[in-house]
């Protein structure tokens, strides 16, 4: 009997603590708003997302011997993810992730410590090579020591690594090797850098694609915020999709690491891209429309519900 396909994610593991003012920010001054503790982290919310869409989703991470801690790991497992690769450091501090949101639910600013994932021993990796070979695919996160990031891409041999930068900061980290990674799922800013060209004007996207596509990448989705997203692969596909704009969103935070899950799961199930593109901009909207980093509604039918609903 053929074991059932299973996804890995290396990386960041957080608490988030979301602040949302009730009014326009006012900076150097207390503002009235809603606070909020969640779990997130970049891999740890798309392996909560494959989970959701029916994913075996196992994560690979490392978080204090704190609240935070234990928080991370109660509440991953209870969303169905596999937490038993996730190292315990009983004396340091777990990631922590603080923002605050405008009254529309944007992101006005936002602090991070992330610095338990460079305490991640590249023997503990080491140690998880079947485990990696094994996978579908592995979901890796740009905050990463950029030397974490060259051995997590080294060990994991011929299994599909996936990518999304997050910001311009972590895309120049990137650049020296993104032709290594299967799939990128970067914004029009973060493409400009790993293209290595201005990808501004709509009439780029395609040119910037084709250039990480000569990289090695082999594919490449490209989100484009309200005028949806458009997709490249290594066969000479270009597709641009967009959904029904939303008219209110809670939180814009995990949008980005839904849409990735839905490119995963659609790689998994073999999906055709076109499929695949329209549940990620799905599972985007989703993910927009809820007031948790992750939206615990998440499900393959509510995307292909979404998309019925949205499709232009």
């Amino acid at each position: 009997m053929t074991p059932s396909p299973y996804i890995v994610g290396v990386g960041a593991a957080n608490a988030d603590i979301h602040g949302r003012s009730r009014a326009a920010v006012n900076l150097m001054d207390s503002n009235p708003g809603t606070m909020r503790v969640s779990v997130g982290g970049v891999t740890r919310n798309i392996l909560e997302n494959a989970a959701r869409l029916g994913l075996d989703a196992r994560l690979v991470s490392a978080v204090g011997g704190d609240v935070f801690g234990r928080l991370i790991l109660a509440r991953s497992a209870a969303a169905g993810m596999d937490v038993s690769n996730v190292l315990v450091l009983p004396d340091a501090a777990s990631s922590t992730y603080m923002t605050v949101l405008e009254p529309s639910g944007e992101m006005f600013v936002a602090v991070s410590d992330m610095s338990i994932l460079a305490q991640l021993p590249e023997a503990y990796l080491a140690e998880r090579v079947p485990l990696l070979h094994g996978a579908a695919a592995i979901a890796c996160d740009p905050s990463l020591p950029e030397e974490t990031i060259l051995h997590l891409l080294a060990l994991a041999g011929k299994t599909p690594v996936f990518v999304d930068p997050v910001s311009t900061a972590y895309a120049r980290k990137l650049l020296p090797h993104v032709g290594r990674f299967h799939t990128v799922k970067p914004n029009r800013m973060e493409l400009s850098i790993l293209a290595e060209m201005d990808a501004g004007e709509d009439a780029a996207l395609k040119p910037a694609i084709a250039r990480l596509l000569e990289k090695g990448c082999r594919r490449v989705y490209v989100t484009l915020g309200p005028e949806g997203c458009c997709y490249g692969d290594d066969s000479g596909l270009f597709l641009r999709a967009k959904l029904r704009p939303i008219v209110r969103m809670e939180n814009a935070t995990g949008a980005g690491d839904a849409f990735t899950a839905a490119t995963i799961y659609g790689h998994v199930h073999a999906l055709p891209p076109e499929e695949t593109l329209n549940l990620a901009l799905a599972a985007g909207s989703v993910a927009i429309r809820s007031a948790e980093t992750v939206s615990p509604e998440m499900s393959i039918p509510l995307l292909r519900e979404t998309i019925l609903r949205d499709s232009l």
